[in-house]
Order: C-alpha cells, then structure tokens, then sequence
C-alpha cells in the first residue's frame, strides 16, 4: 500500500470533532451565525512578532556537532558559578548543534534553559525547556516542573467542547449574544464515493478541487488503485468528480498533490514505480497546449530512498516543503524543504529544523497561499489534544516561530492530517470517517476557527477580579466575532483570573464572561492593537439577599419600570446560562397603609418580576419562586424616617443551588493530565562533572 496514505488508516475517525450535525454541500442550507467572508481591511492586518525561538543554522550542515574546548571553557565558569558567562558559552555551543546534539545531548538545552531562568529571562529559558522536551528520548520529569513553573501564567486552558457548547445551547432562544456553532459540511455525493477519499488540495480561486481516491480497482485481482481526481465549483456546487487524466494518473499509485497559483504546474506523489527513488517520490508536471505533460521526478536532490509525499508550495512558489521519513532527520517522519534555483532546479532538501520537527512525526504540511504561516499535523508538540494536532508557526524575518495548536474547535481525540485551507480563510478541508463506516475517509469542510486564522495574531489578555475583595474569579470566558462570525474557542479564566485571546485586528467583539460566582460579565470593543482589559464585578453572596436600588416600582403600582429593565435581564441570563439553579423573589412593603393591601401590592409585584424574567429568559414555569410579605419582614423594626421606609420597601432575590452544592465545576478549570505542581523551591543550575554532558 502507498505510504503517502499509510498514516491516514491509523486514525479511524480523522476529525473528531465533537459536533453533532451534518450538512450536505448539495443543498443550499443556510446556517445560523455562519461565518461571512472577511473584509479586505481585515484580511490585510497581520501582526507578527518575534519570540525567543533560537536560530540552529547548522542543522543542514553537520550531523553532530563537538568542541571539547568549548565545553571545558563552560565547566570553567560554571564551577567559578559565573552564571552569565556560562550561560553565554553554552548558548553560544548550543547554537552550533546539529540534528543528532538534540537526542544525545538534551541535557544542554534543559541546562541552558536553568541559567536563563537563573540570569532572569524566564522567555528565553520555556524556549530551551520546549525543545528539551520535544526531543527528550527519555523521560524529564525534572525539565517539564520547570516549564510548567513559567509557563502557568500563559497556560490555555480551553473549555470542554460539550461545556462550550451546552453555553451555545442555552442561550440559543433568547436575545443576547451567543457564540457561533461551527457544522461540518460534507463536500456531497459528487465528490465522495463509496471508497476512501481524502488529501484536498485547491487552487487559488477555490473553484477547483483535486483530492486522491481509491474508488477504482485494476487488474483480475482487483487491486485498489489509488489515483488523483477533480471537481469544479460552478453557481455554488461541485461537479462530479472526474479521474485527472493520463500521464498523471498511471497504473500505479498516485495522490497528495498541490497546485501552482497560476494552475498550469502540479506537483504531486506517485509510488511504487520504476523511476521511483523510494516507496514514494514527488513528481511535477506542467499544463501546456491544454494538456498535461510527462511528470518529471524532481531528482535525487529532493527525493531519497524512502517516502517523500504530501508537498506545498510557499506564496512566491520558490519553496516546496513536503513531509519525509528518511534518515537523518529528528524522529519518525519530519518537514522537509527545498528552494527552486535560478536554473529551475530544485535544491538539496533540507529540515525545517527542531522548532517544529519533534523526536516523533510531523506531516502534512500546507503553507497559507497568502501569508508566511505554515500549518502542519504532529503527535510531537507539547500542546496535544488527541493523536496528531493541527499547528501553525509564523515565520517572522526569516525564523519559525513556536507552532501553536489551532484548537479544540478542529483538533479532537483522534488525529486531524490531510487538510487544505481556502485563500479566504474561510474554511479547513478536510477527510474524516463516520462512526457507522470508519474505514471510509469522506471529504468535508469546516468553517475557520480564530485559533486557525492567519491574521488572528492581535492579542488581548486581560483579568476579572472581585470589586470588594479585589480576589481573581473563576469562569468562562467567550469571545463573540460580530463582523465576521469566525468561532472562537471559550476558555476558563486563570487561578489568578487572567485570560488571552489572539484576534484578528480591525474587527468589533463581544466578550462574555460566565460563572454561578457573578452576574455574566459582557463588554463590546473593536479591536485595534494589542490590548490590556482590566475588568471588575461583584461576587454573588449565595447566603445573603440580593437588594437592587434600581427596582423601585411607583407608588401603589406592581407594573414593571423600564429602568427595571437592565438588572432583571441580566438575573433572566444567568438563569438561562445557569439552567439549574433556581431563584427566590419575596417582595417587601414599608409599614405604611393597610397591611391586607401591602400584602397583596408585595404579592403582585413578585409575581411581575417572576413573569418578566420567565418571558425573557424563555424559563419553565417550576424555576422561579415568588411570594408577598407585605410589611412582614422590615429590615428597620422603628420605620421612624423617609430613608427607613424606602430600605424596607424592597424586592429580595435569592439564588438557590441545585442540592445544596457548588455546582460550579463547569467553570472551572481542570489541571492538565499529568501535571505537578512545580517544586517551591528552584536550586541554582549545578556544573557538570568531567566531560558528562
């Protein structure tokens, strides 16, 4: 079997997604807060930024570096506990590495990541910590307490798809903000068969879609031969998919292809043949006198002896990246690239290096055709919500940055490769299985998520703290796109209260802050530049009364004011958001007047506010108590004042928890699995003994 699909029969369900409804392509099915194409002000803005990935220029130039010089000028300084200038010495041996210094002396990075921590550069030292871990070939505990110790300040804590969207769910009936509910579409009966269909790849109008298939048998024996196939877009619908014709298709095995911006040059996979170096190579063909010519392999310079597949090509076209597992690179299969000469041909592959190859596999690499952001699958990166992730890195001046997983709203339990992107940025492409079939891979699509955008590179961080207290709250935080739509994953606040988001610049939010501890928080802003929130509230006392100046009704009256309005919405949200909890209304009089009238006047206005917040928040009759006590229950026994009168003249709310509990662990945050607390205590870096490292 080609290996260019081999990883794809692994997964079963490919994007395990978590979401429950399907849509055909075929039919023309509007969807609720769908999301729109983006604005060319907003498609334009990207902000990239530097961070403190290092730069290893020799990992295409040695296999392994040594200068037993060198590491004895580090040893010197360190047992002088000269820590700047051995932290500077081993940067500056640590750079030289090649690919084989990153498994067989791991320690170093771990140690050089110590003395930064040490020399108060806590960027530097997670920098070296990630990479120790992403190449450990045995266990570091020790390593991931001290990332973990600098890293709890940036922890993503993203909310639980079924939490997320049970949010999604309550507010759906009533008229306020509420996320988007990204659906997955298939790409419909005229693009997917019976058999496995997988590996998407579009041109640069999105109106023309090339994907592998193994719906065709050759031979008595009925082999399966896996071949490339097109569909065109025309008035909003795909065309039956159609065989790319010879010499592209042969009888042996061809898929994972990508097409130049211009349409006339494919590059593509094809295995198993007699011109091939290995198990499968990439081969190019151009489009000319409207035909395709004779592929040509693009030579022992790129293809080895193994398996290369699955290519893209940069914006400018000059660079192909590709995924191989030949020797000599970081783990199992790695991202590779070569550059196009001046002669046209392409030259010496060379790895993307150890910031986004890992000691395990990385595939399926697509470079954004309009920005320099690469996104690629990997089971190696520390952020991992299932088998293989989908991350993207920016390259910023001519360094990858960090990669950053796109999310749980794409990335599930199972594994998520073979994907494409549309220029728009408006959908991900993708192959999954259904639960009753799981070896039929079917082509669908999926609207963007912020965390995959591009552009979503603006940050906004920010924290939610007690007015009174001045203590962090815990809660849910969402992001709402009013522009565009784009969905993006909620997350718990912090321990300290704090929160960050990274949008795209230009556009007009909503940001809604949910917990059974506080009324929801919400506060709209169009973002431009990076932003800092400061935002405050008052906690709910769950074992006082809540006593609201603004409801005050007028004089012998039960009819709701409109200045009533805002406080009772936002009690009728937090039942809808809060769907079992329950609430208490008692009203009070002052003791003026006739005590049945008071009675019966206390009894009518509870019954008011019981009625509003049932109609607004749409809540089933059994949730909300409400009775009169008249001039019962003063607060002030000798109502002797104007100001005494009007304190016990009064509506109180109770909220009540379900069964007496906090049930409140829907926001909160759980530790991520396998986490521990990092120790009190940091011992200074300690030198090595002889020649150990």
């Amino acid at each position: 079997m080609p290996r260019f699909f081999r990883l794809l029969l692994f997964c079963g369900l490919l994007l395990t997604l978590g979401l429950p409804a399907t849509v055909r392509a075929q039919q023309k099915t509007t969807l609720p807060n769908s999301q729109r194409k983006l604005s060319a002000k907003v498609i334009r803005q990207m902000r990239t930024r530097l961070d403190a990935t290092p730069l290893f220029p020799n990992v295409n130039r040695v296999a392994y570096f040594r200068d037993k010089k060198a590491l004895r000028a580090i040893q010197k300084a360190e047992k002088r506990k000269n820590w700047p200038a051995a932290r500077n010495l081993l940067e500056l041996y640590v750079g030289q590495f090649g690919i084989e210094n990153f498994y067989r002396d791991t320690p170093m990075l771990w140690h050089l990541g110590q003395l930064w921590d040490k020399t108060g550069n806590p960027e530097r030292a997670k920098a070296y910590y990630r990479l120790a871990l992403k190449h450990r070939r045995q266990g570091l505990s020790k390593v991931q307490q001290y990332y973990d110790s600098l890293e709890h300040r940036d922890t993503v804590l993203y909310v639980p798809l079924k939490t997320y969207y049970d949010l999604v769910e309550y507010r759906k009936n009533i008229a306020t903000f509420r996320p988007p509910k990204g659906v997955y579409t298939s790409m419909g009966d005229a693009i997917n068969s019976k058999r496995e269909d997988y590996g998407p790849t579009l041109n640069a109008d999105a109106d023309l879609l090339i994907f592998s298939s193994k719906r065709k048998t050759r031979g008595l024996n009925n082999v399966t031969d896996e071949d490339l196939y097109q569909s065109r877009r025309e008035n909003g619908l795909w065309t039956e998919a159609e065989p790319l014709p010879k010499p592209i298709n042969s009888p042996y095995n061809e898929g994972s292809a990508c097409i130049s911006k211009d349409g006339t040059t494919l590059y593509f996979t094809r295995c198993e043949c007699p011109t091939c170096h290995g198990n499968c190579d990439l081969y190019v063909s151009n489009f000319k006198d409207g035909k395709w010519t004779m592929p040509k392999t693009l030579g022992p310079n790129v293809n080895s002896g193994a398996w290369d597949s699955q290519p893209t090509l940069s914006p400018g076209e000059d660079t192909l990246y590709f995924a191989s597992d030949r020797l000599g690179g970081f783990g199992l299969s790695d991202i590779w690239f070569t550059v196009k000469q001046k002669n046209g041909e392409w030259s010496r592959a060379q790895n993307m290096g150890p910031v986004v190859n890992t000691r395990e596999s990385e595939v399926s690499p697509f470079y954004h055709p309009l920005y320099h952001v690469l996104y690629f699958s990997s089971r190696g990166q520390l952020l991992n919500f299932g088998d293989f992730d989908i991350y993207k890195t920016y390259r910023v001046r001519g360094r990858w940055q960090e990669p950053i997983n796109i999310g749980p709203l794409v990335n599930g339990k199972g594994s998520e490769y073979y994907f494409t992107i549309d220029a728009d940025s408006k959908n991900l492409y993708y192959a999954r299985s259904e639960q009753k079939d799981l070896k039929n891979l079917d082509l669908y699509s999926f609207p963007l998520p912020m965390e995959a955008q591009p552009t979503a590179t603006t940050h906004v961080e920010g924290s939610l703290i007690d007015s009174v207290s001045r203590r962090p709250l815990n809660g849910i935080v969402s992001i709402i796109d009013t522009d565009n739509g784009i969905e993006v994953a909620s997350k718990y606040l912090r321990d300290d209260g704090s929160f960050d988001f990274d949008l795209m610049e230009g556009s007009h939010y909503v940001m809604l802050i949910q917990s059974p501890d506080f009324f929801s928080v919400e506060k709209s802003f169009a973002l431009q530049g990076d932003t800092v929130l400061k935002l405050m509230t008052n906690a709910i006392d769950y074992k006082l009364p809540l006593v609201f100046k603004n409801i005050e009704f007028d004089q012998d009256k039960a009819t709701i004011r409109a200045s009533m309005h805002p406080i009772l919405d936002r009690i009728a949200v937090f039942m809808v958001d809060h769907p079992t909890f329950r609430l208490n209304i008692s009203g009070h009089t002052d003791s003026k007047g006739d005590p049945d009238f008071n009675l019966t006047l206390s009894q009518d206005r509870a019954e008011a506010i019981r009625r509003y917040i049932e109609q607004k928040g749409k809540l089933p009759p059994n949730r909300i108590e409400s009775m009169g006590y008249g001039s019962e229950k003063p607060l002030r026994e000798d109502e002797r004042t104007k100001e005494d009168a009007r304190t016990n003249r009064r509506v109180e709310f109770r909220l009540l928890k379900p069964d007496g509990g906090d049930n409140d662990e829907p926001f909160k945050a759980d530790p991520f699995p396998g986490t521990k607390p990092a120790a009190p205590g940091k011992p200074e870096p300690q030198p090595t003994g002889g020649d150990g490292w």
